[in-house]
């Protein structure tokens, strides 16, 4: 195989460029990073493939031609007309050759790489946290037993019941105690999975939720019939949607919109594992969205951004759907916050 046949079947995008940025050349891999093919690029300026997404890329390409310096960019967010801004590393290069300069672009789209890290950095602090709440429920479910013991021997020699009153507070508080803070890991059952319809679990939901909504309050729906059983349980489905729904009724506080939507996603990884086919639950909401602050540990128990909120239903949540092999991910600004819920389907990891 020559060099070009080589160059044409790298999955690095290479483009070439003159002094005033028009595309002299596109690989394969840079007709779908630029999201246009070849001949339609040609003679072209890049800059109608690619623009600055709030950065200075294509300044740099006009100073390293200009200087003749290559520059190695990281981590730099472009947008591409019509679609998503998406994430890149480039090597630009400058090539002199007699009176102009021409320039090479080796771009790598990194989204699904910085999408892998991210999951696995949420996994792996996950884990950890309930590796360490664990050992702290036993060193506090230790004193609420000593605790409750002791108040039901007392109680058993108090001869007025008025006095019985106060023990009975105690030994309901110390069950209280020991029952949220065996919320607060991960389930101690195996699920019953079973093929069920996933817009049965979601409609299930729905109307848990809509019960207790005002009427200012619209949840919308956008369905994809096309999905496949899912092999899954049912109840603890329910439970983990719910929580999340729940999440975003409040956030919505008495007025805003909340939706549910379903999609099939292909190759994507959770973990450790890359499955072919996957079922995203997106739940967004219109609401204030998540302090900035509480956006690293919003799946650690105890951390709630509502007064009134618990901080154990996600953490909840997200468990339940690890104990699917899934995961759930969110994004939130100002607006518009979605959660996603990640559920590989059948028999579709390799």
């Amino acid at each position: 195989m020559d060099i070009r046949g080589i160059i044409e079947n790298l999955t690095l995008a290479i483009v070439l460029v003159d002094q005033d940025l028009r595309i002299r050349y596109l690989n394969p891999a840079g007709e779908e990073c630029l999201g246009t093919g070849v001949r339609h690029a040609l003679g072209r300026p890049l800059t109608g493939f690619i623009q600055d997404a709030g950065g200075d890329f294509i300044a740099h390409i006009r100073r390293s031609i200009a200087t003749g310096n290559p520059v190695t960019e990281h981590e730099v967010s472009v947008r591409r007309p019509g679609a998503d801004e998406i994430t890149i590393n480039c090597v630009i290069t400058p090539l002199a050759a007699d009176d102009t300069t021409e320039c090479l672009l080796e771009i790598t789209c990194i989204d699904h790489l910085i999408r892998i890290s991210r999951e696995e950095h949420l996994l792996s602090e996950n884990l950890a946290t309930r590796n360490m709440l664990r050992g702290l429920a036993h060193e506090i479910k230790n004193p609420l037993g000593g605790l409750r013991g002791a108040a039901q021997l007392l109680a058993k020699e108090l001869g007025d019941e008025r006095l019985q009153m106060y023990t009975d507070v105690i030994i309901g508080e110390a069950d209280r105690l020991r029952k949220l803070v065996d919320s607060m890991f991960e389930p101690k059952v195996t699920p019953e999975k079973q093929e069920l319809n996933v817009h049965n679990v979601l409609e299930h939901v729905r109307r848990l939720a809509v019960a207790e909504l005002s009427d200012d309050i619209v949840i919308k729906t956008d369905y994809d019939p096309s999905i496949p059983p899912l092999y899954a349980d049912y109840d603890l489905l329910v439970q983990a949607i719910l929580n999340i729904v729940g999440n975003a009724v409040r956030a919505v506080e008495t007025q805003g919109e909340v939706n549910l939507r379903t999609r099939v996603l292909r190759r994507i990884t959770i973990g450790e594992t890359c499955h072919r086919l996957v079922v995203l639950i997106s739940v967004t909401d219109n609401g204030c969205g998540i302090p900035e602050e509480l956006k690293p540990q919003i799946f650690f128990p105890m951390v709630s951004g509502s007064a009134e909120g618990t901080g154990l239903g996600l953490p909840l949540a997200q468990s339940l759907v690890h104990l699917h092999g899934g995961l759930i991910e969110f994004d939130s600004d100002p607006g518009l916050t979605e959660f996603r819920v990640l559920l590989p389907l059948n028999g579709t990891g390799y």
